[in-house]
């Protein structure tokens, strides 16, 4: 067989869809973001990033820089290996400490993404718990769906964001069935969030263990930061509430909270966790400052939530078709591939402004979109540029506006 020319044909096949992915030569500068310096053709042009998921800014962070510095120093570059072959170190520690406070549970565990910690630890669940049934939001993140997948466990998926479509389904089974309901707070793609209390109520009711994904909302939401959960009063309804340490903490890295039995489970049988090396001193230190800092203050919240309802408005105002939530995302929809991709590659090439497209499979065919992520330190004139670069382009390529 020529398997370079079935590669090569597959991927032909993304280019005449539109949805063939490009990946933006992007330099970013301490204290200047969202302002960076792209790369393209030997030669380098100012850009303003708007679709970037450190949502706050926190990767820019003084404070974070500073930690990390001070850690590189002190600890040196890597970790040395996974943490039961190289040491548990104290960074570490600390971090799962605060986490572990940060939502209200006994303890926490780290891991080296997101993606990570939902396939390992709903993986492992599921392929643990004798005959477990995982109820799954139709929406789910791909780390969530690839995690049950691996788990082999028995997997229902239920209308999205939809309690009553949940109910229905957990009464086909007895209360004596293993059940794991698995779900997101904000989604991101959408914006939209999660009735979690509703979902809680349907989980008591029918015995069944909780797991919340809050990836897209920890540092954004509640007095500390602690997401959706925790705005709303519930995280201690909440059996597992899972997050990441690489969107608003500004760092990288994904935890679980839970219950010391819970988290010292996943620890001794996730071969997610158990074979991948720690994360770097570095990184643990710069994400505990973060976290710690956004414990103490709301000033980057309130910021970054101005600058979502001044991007939304001037939108709305020329007639840029946003998609409605109560979130911080701004989904503009195109709902065409190859106009989509063209805009995204015009915005950067003519008007300095890097707003990735978003495609097939990330978003259902026909739902195409540009995923718009104000942050506190865009200004008036960024959103200005903003808003008259999107009226240009959408007048050029004939799209509909919307009526306010």
């Amino acid at each position: 067989m020529d398997f370079e020319a079935l590669l090569a044909a597959r991927l032909d096949g993304l280019h005449k869809e539109g949805r063939y992915r490009v990946f933006a030569e992007i330099e970013r500068h301490a204290g200047s973001f969202p302002h960076a310096t792209r790369h393209a053709d030997g030669l380098k042009r100012d850009v303003t990033v708007w679709c970037s998921n450190d949502y706050l800014g926190m990767g820019q962070s003084p404070k974070v820089i500073a930690a990390m510095h001070e850690a590189l120093d002190k600890s040196g570059a890597g970790a040395g290996g996974t943490r039961n072959i190289s040491g548990n170190s104290h960074d570490h520690v600390l971090l799962e400490r605060e986490l572990a406070d940060l939502h209200g549970k006994e303890a926490a565990l780290l891991f080296t993404s997101g993606y990570v910690s939902n396939w390992a630890t709903l993986g492992t669940l599921g392929a643990s718990i004798p005959d477990c049934l995982i109820l799954s939001d139709e929406s789910n993140h791909a780390s969530m769906i690839e995690g049950i997948r691996h788990s082999r466990a028995e997997k229902r998926i239920w209308r999205h964001n939809d309690p009553k479509d949940l109910d229905r389904i957990l009464c086909e089974y007895g209360p004596e069935r293993p059940k794991i309901i698995a779900f997101e707070s904000v989604y991101s793609m959408d914006g939209d969030i999660a009735p979690i209390a509703e979902i809680l109520a349907v989980a008591e009711r029918h015995g069944a263990m909780t797991y919340l994904d809050e990836v897209h909302a920890v540092g954004l939401y509640g007095p500390y930061g602690g997401g959706i959960a925790e705005r709303e009063g519930l995280m201690n309804r909440v059996t597992i509430i899972e997050g990441t340490l690489g969107k608003a903490f500004g760092v990288m890295g994904g935890y679980i909270t839970g219950s010391a039995v819970v988290c010292d489970f996943i620890r001794s049988f996730a071969s997610g966790f158990i074979f991948s090396t720690a994360l770097p001193p570095a990184v643990v230190a710069g994400a505990l400052a973060s976290i710690r800092h956004l414990k103490t203050s709301n000033l980057e919240r309130d910021r970054h939530q101005e600058c979502v309802r001044k991007v939304r408005s001037r939108l709305n105002s020329i007639g840029i078709p946003c998609l409605p939530n109560p979130s911080h995302i701004v989904p503009v929809m195109v709902c065409d591939p190859v106009k989509c991709k063209w805009i995204g590659d015009i915005l950067l090439d003519r008007y300095g402004i890097y707003l990735q497209p978003i495609n097939y499979p990330t978003v259902p065919r026909g739902t195409e979109r540009l995923r718009i992520t104000p942050s506190p330190l865009h200004t008036d004139s960024d959103i200005d540029h903003l808003a008259n670069s999107l009226s240009d382009l959408w007048s050029k390529c004939a799209l509909a506006r919307q009526v306010a």
